[in-house]
């Protein structure tokens, strides 16, 4: 069963949500193409697609290389992230509809790996400076 999540131009699908062994993708499994960022791994059937145009490139350009921040301080700071997101989501009224159009299913208790965690960060800092919005905490410009 797959959880098929639309958000503003970004697709999110995260099915069965299981870590990989060490919960760290293969690398190999991570693609990016145009404004097309794909991570999948078939043996847990589960996939990330951020599809954003200027993404991947502000990704390849601008965004922190793979390494600079822990696990653990992703995890952190996408805990905060997805929760103000959704919360902005149960609020079209005061939210624009347009940029939060669905929740994102992440759960903070599933060990998604680095990868994962590296890249719906990254966009989450893409999006707030991106779209001038602030998800919590501290922009990270560079």
């Amino acid at each position: 069963m797959k959880n098929s999540l639309f958000v503003l131009i970004v697709l999110l699908t995260l099915t069965s949500c299981q870590p990989t062994k060490n919960g760290v993708l293969d690398k190999s499994n991570a693609a990016i193409e145009k404004d097309t960022v794909r991570i999948y791994n078939e043996e847990l059937d589960y996939e990330v697609l951020i599809i954003e145009p200027g993404f991947s490139t502000w990704l390849n350009t601008i965004a922190f290389p793979r390494g600079h921040y822990s696990q653990k301080y992703l995890e952190q700071r996408n805990r905060v992230y997805v929760s103000e997101w959704n919360s902005r989501v149960l609020q079209p009224m005061r939210f624009d509809p347009g940029l939060y159009e669905m929740n994102i299913n992440y759960d903070p208790i599933v060990n998604y790996g680095y990868e994962v965690n590296y890249l719906i960060y990254n966009y989450m800092i893409y999006f707030q400076n991106t779209y001038k919005q602030n998800l919590g905490g501290v922009l990270r410009y560079r």
